[in-house]
């Protein structure tokens, strides 16, 4: 009986459609992957039907989070994206974006659009722990680039990402210099990498500066409110509350400016905020917020260069790049009412 390509994909460890794909050199599979696929070939003495080359379809499919409300309108990811078209216009590459309300409907929608070879590679728009996309794409040797730290698979997994435990530190030291201690932080879902590096971040700092980290002035909200938070609202009213916030990202600080305003706090008078992304919010709102600005469109721009260059040249190592950040400084921080 002759050794069938699903006996194949058994022994290598991965699915029929790329052991298919690797017949047929897709570069949408790792070369590492392939070579998997050709030991399981070799041991099992399968011979396929003369490969026929398969076209790169040019196309990159871009993943957004688990459909949240405040997805759509986080500027950080119509940034990021932009900063993707950009790069893959300049290469004649296409996008496609990937959505879906649950993990589940992402990964059948991912599965189908694979199977059809109607993809070279995956942008994923965030990182998370534990995800199970990440799992699929790496079992199936799929050429992917993750915005944000990689979970597992490490030294396998080309990301972009900002060194976002140093840009908390420097958005607590900012607040430091300004004569603030009691210095509350608000994230988001600390399962999102980027969140808990920056909690880490804010403590770090504050420990450099003998400053007790206080549980109490740590705030986790996973979606954005629209209205004003009950934690935001008990933090505020504490006895000792805080004279400072640092805000996971802009939309929160604007919720954080809005139940201040709402509890008759001033900013910068009673209330200093430092938040991240510098996004058109930041700007725009009154007064103005100092903000970190991560560099959205270079980190879209990144990736679309890493996921090209790994698509045309799967013999490349995976790479990791940190993108810079900086502080912008507006008008929502001040000294603290007692030194002034």
């Amino acid at each position: 009986m002759s050794i069938t390509i699903k006996e194949v994909a058994r022994l290598a460890g991965v699915s029929p459609s790329t052991v298919s794909r690797t017949c047929t050199n897709h570069p949408s599979i790792s070369e590492q992957t392939k070579e998997k696929v050709r030991k399981a070939m070799q041991e099992l003495g399968y011979e396929p039907s003369a490969p026929i080359a398969s076209p790169n379809t040019k196309t990159i499919g871009i993943v957004l989070p688990v459909s949240e409300k405040d997805t759509y309108e986080n500027s950080f990811f119509l940034e990021t994206m932009r900063g993707i078209s950009q790069f893959c216009n300049q290469k004649q590459y296409f996008t496609t974006l990937i959505t879906g309300a649950s993990t589940d409907e992402i990964l059948q929608c991912m599965r189908q659009m694979i199977k059809e070879e109607r993809l070279d590679g995956i942008i994923l728009l965030y990182s998370s722990r534990q995800d199970p996309i990440v799992d699929y794409l790496y079992g199936e040797g799929i050429q992917f680039v993750i915005i944000g730290k990689a979970d597992k698979y490490i030294q396998d997994t080309i990301y972009i990402d900002n060194d976002n435990i140093q840009a908390a530190r420097d958005a607590t030291s900012y607040l430091i210099s300004l004569g603030h201690e009691r210095i509350a932080y608000l994230g988001c879902d600390s399962a999102r990498i980027f969140s808990a590096d920056r909690k880490s971040g804010y403590i770090l700092a504050l420990a450099e500066q003998n400053i007790p980290f206080r549980p109490e002035y740590y705030i986790e909200i996973p979606f954005i409110p629209y209205e004003d938070p009950e934690e935001i609202k008990k933090t505020l009213s504490m006895k000792e509350r805080p004279t400072a916030f640092i805000a996971n990202d802009d939309i929160h600080a604007l919720v954080l400016a809005h139940t201040a305003s709402q509890m008759n706090l001033r900013i910068p008078e009673d209330l200093s905020i430092v938040s991240f992304n510098n996004s058109i919010a930041a700007r725009l709102t009154s007064p103005p917020l100092t903000s970190i600005d991560i560099n959205s469109r270079q980190l879209g721009i990144e990736a679309a260069s890493q996921i090209i260059n790994h698509i045309e040249d799967p013999s490349l190592l995976p790479t990791k790049i940190i993108v810079p950040h900086h502080l912008v400084e507006r008008k929502s921080c001040a000294a603290p009412a007692k030194s002034r």
